[in-house]
């Protein structure tokens, strides 16, 4: 069967009317074994199967149920018997190794090969299992897709009928069959291929004196396609994990090449280069003997190179696994977990000196970049900083990447520090076609406490990034103690809001807003207030940050807005009709993709007027998601709900985006109030008053306190006021008593 013809790498499936017709009539062929409890296992692999040919000879399949009918079926076949394919589960746990066991002891069947399957990985043998009763190979069945079926089927033939072929000297294939087991203990690929060296030379009565080399494409830890020495002995023993290019002996260097190139054995009188190669995992191995080999000599080097090239794919593949633990895949950096050992290593002399640091560096906005520009941008933007960090920070300097856009750094504060590294990201990268500048934040925690394990440093220095990145004026903070202390208190209060708020332990308090024309209350601010367990609340100032950080604002606000929807019906019910109530939304809130409609929806169903409703941003909120913002905004408002800004003019808004937000009212910030009286102005309370007559919103002054705030705001045509003059924030129920009692005018006398 030609190569294209095992491109499709599964097995397939027929149905009963395209089984290939008997083909081992009148012709040689190799008996094949299978030995399973599921019928579709044996149709697959007799169809997978059919039309292979090895060495002129077909297969010729006979069946087997259970490991008993197996049994049987050796018995009356002998040696006849070519390869065995051999379910582990069958009838019991451990069937197909108990037919092994038996096969070998009892029966004394040394010849056939056997391919373990199994659909049940759990149930894997041990490795005493494999070397004890003579395993050829183990797969899951998962595994053995059709190339591989058909590759590990041609491998066990060549196995079984070099066997066969050398029966007359039983010693040497025992010595083999042992040698190739005691290699499948070597997960290191050093001492895998030294000890293929060695052993060769034992088959051939020769000192131990040859080296294995291999094509560095095929190891995970190497960038280049040079060939490196990986296991050698004798005088080539200093070799080893150098290029071979690096050897005295030019002619070796030559004849090794020439190996690889061409893909098979070089015979000569002097030397011989044997070809080594499994699932793409090749090596050419160089022996000094000095004499002719014979053909039998050359058939145990066949036989033994069948059995070790299975065990040298299976230590590069247990190689590659390893790194692939330990080394992130992309940049080939240490990922995550080799970075902590790394930490966890450090020479506690170096830790004494207190100049050793270590850095988290978090690219900022690294996400809008993979959306923008797409993930493979992002992937060789990332290679692109991992090499400048390389090869402009030195091997004295321990790098990592930690996370998806994380580096860590551990070395020497002359090296790692905040000019050094903002110096770094000073440069484009390339990535692709572009050429990307970026920010980064930084989270730096010195190295102090020797007894401070890898996890712990990560630990500090992630706290300190965590501040970096709330922290406006600078793009990094050291670690401090207090800061671990702020930390969990920030979580154990994160964790109290939530039971507390779903306890409905929260409260929604209400502050008056008067006109200041008629002096009539024309609505009321609502207030999130938190108790706390001393008695007492805590202040919004410190809970709602905490509850925007931990997205417990989005479910508040969503209560927030149904509360103050049920209070206007209550209201209304009493006979207080027309009152409005401003609810205060954060950027959260905007970013949740339900938020319009959820807000349309409380509305709805609660059967008030919309325009009752009004929703209070900050200027901070209006710049900060300002297309998500704005389209909020306009269909709210094209729904009736009313908007105002809050804090105007504390903060560096546009204006002409200010001009795209669809308002109804500005907020006069309580800052630019409390200095009018006893003859001083406000410059910026008359700007923000005069920009928002030009604009034809109403506007609304916080922090009222004083006659004279009222008067000067009259005159400068302010609109409304809220403030301690008129009434301090209230629960519902004194609010209710307060509306009733309340006569316009009354604090002005």
């Amino acid at each position: 069967m030609s190569q294209s013809e095992y491109e499709n790498d599964e097995l397939v499936f027929f149905d009963e009317d395209d089984t290939p017709a008997e083909n081992t009539k009148d012709r040689e062929v190799w008996n094949l074994l299978v030995v399973d409890d599921d019928e579709e296992i044996h149709s697959v692999t007799r169809l997978a199967l059919s039309d292979l040919e090895v060495n002129g000879r077909v297969l010729k399949f006979y069946h087997a149920y259970s490991g008993k009918e197996a049994l049987e079926v050796m018995e009356k076949l002998g040696n006849k018997i070519a390869i065995i394919l051999l379910d582990v589960v069958m009838e019991t746990d451990d069937a197909g190794l108990v037919t092994a066991r038996k096969m070998r002891e009892e029966l004394k069947l040394d010849e056939p090969r056997i391919i373990l399957r199994t659909g049940q990985p759990g149930y894997a043998p041990e490795e005493k299992i494999i070397k004890e009763y003579d395993i050829n190979d183990y797969k899951t069945k998962t595994e053995l897709t059709r190339s591989k079926l058909v590759t590990t089927i041609i491998a066990s033939i060549r196995s079984y009928q070099q066997i066969l072929s050398i029966k007359q000297n039983r010693e040497g294939l025992r010595k083999i069959i042992h040698s190739a087991s005691n290699l499948l203990e070597e997960h290191s690929v050093k001492g895998y291929c030294e000890g293929v060296v060695t052993q060769i030379s034992s088959l051939m009565g020769l000192d131990a004196d040859g080296i294995v080399c291999a094509r560095a494409g095929s190891m995970l830890d190497k960038d280049d396609n040079g060939v490196y020495v990986l296991g050698a002995a004798g005088e080539f023993a200093t070799y080893i994990n150098q290029k071979l290019e690096n050897m005295h002996d030019t002619r070796i260097v030559h004849q090794v090449i020439q190996c690889l190139l061409r893909k098979e054995h070089i015979f000569d009188k002097d030397f011989t280069v044997l070809y080594m190669c499994s699932a793409g995992h090749e090596a050419a191995v160089f022996v000094r003997i000095g004499k002719d080999i014979d053909e039998t000599h050359k058939q145990l080097l066949e036989v033994f190179l069948s059995s070790v090239s299975v065990g040298y794919e299976n230590v590069n593949l247990f190689h590659e696994l390893r790194l692939a633990a330990y080394r992130d895949w992309l940049t080939k950096l240490p990922n995550r977990t080799e970075f902590i050992n790394l930490l966890d290593n450090i020479d506690e002399e170096k830790i004494a000196t207190g100049k050793m640091v270590a850095a988290l560096v978090d690219i900022n906005h690294f996400a809008d970049i993979n959306d923008g520009l797409g993930q493979e941008v992002g992937n060789q933007l990332l290679i692109a900083v991992a090499d400048l960090l390389k090869e402009r920070l030195g091997d004295s300097v321990g790098k990592g990447r930690i996370g998806a856009d994380v580096f860590g750094l551990v070395g020497f504060e002359e090296d790692i520090n905040p000019k050094v590294l903002n110096d770094l990201f000073k440069e484009h990268f390339k990535a692709g076609e572009h050429s990307l500048l970026v920010n980064m934040t930084m989270g730096l925690a010195k190295l102090t406490d020797s007894e401070a394990s890898g996890l712990d440093i990560i630990k500090y220095a992630n706290i300190a990034l965590n501040r970096a990145k709330r922290n406006a004026a600078s793009n990094y903070e050291y670690y401090l103690g207090e800061m671990e202390e702020q930390t969990f208190w920030r979580l154990a209060m994160m964790r109290q809001l939530r039971t507390d708020f779903s306890e409905r332990k929260l409260q929604l308090w209400y502050q008056p807003q008067v006109c200041l024309k008629s002096e009539k209350i024309i609505g009321m601010e609502a207030l999130l207030r938190w108790p706390s367990k001393e008695g007492g609340f805590i202040s919004p100032a410190v809970f709602v940050p905490l509850a925007e950080y931990s997205g417990l604002i989005v479910e508040i606000g969503m209560w927030v807005l149904e509360e103050s929807c049920r209070r206007i019906k209550e209201l209304q019910a009493l006979k207080v009709d027309n009152m409005r109530i401003a609810v205060n939304i954060s950027v959260p809130q905007f970013r949740d993709p339900h938020f319009v409609p959820h807000v349309m929806k409380i509305i709805t169903n609660s059967k008030i007027c919309p325009s009752q409703i009004e929703l209070e941003i900050t200027e901070s909120v209006a710049m900060d998601e300002p297309n998500i913002v704005v389209e909020s905004l306009k269909a709210l408002k094209d729904f009736g709900v009313s908007i105002a800004i809050d804090d105007f003019g504390t903060g560096f808004s546009s204006m002409s985006y200010l001009q795209q937000l669809p308002l109804d009212r500005l907020k006069v910030d309580r800052a630019f109030v409390k200095d009018i009286g006893e003859g001083r102005s406000s410059f910026f309370a008359e700007t923000i008053v005069t920009l928002g007559k030009k604009l034809g919103l109403d506007t609304i002054a916080e922090g009222i306190e004083t006659r004279e705030q009222v008067a000067y705001m009259q005159n400068l045509g302010c609109d409304e006021a809220q403030g301690f003059l008129y009434a301090k924030p209230m629960p519902f129920d004194e609010l209710v008593a307060f509306i009733s009692s309340y006569q316009p005018g009354q604090y002005l006398q």
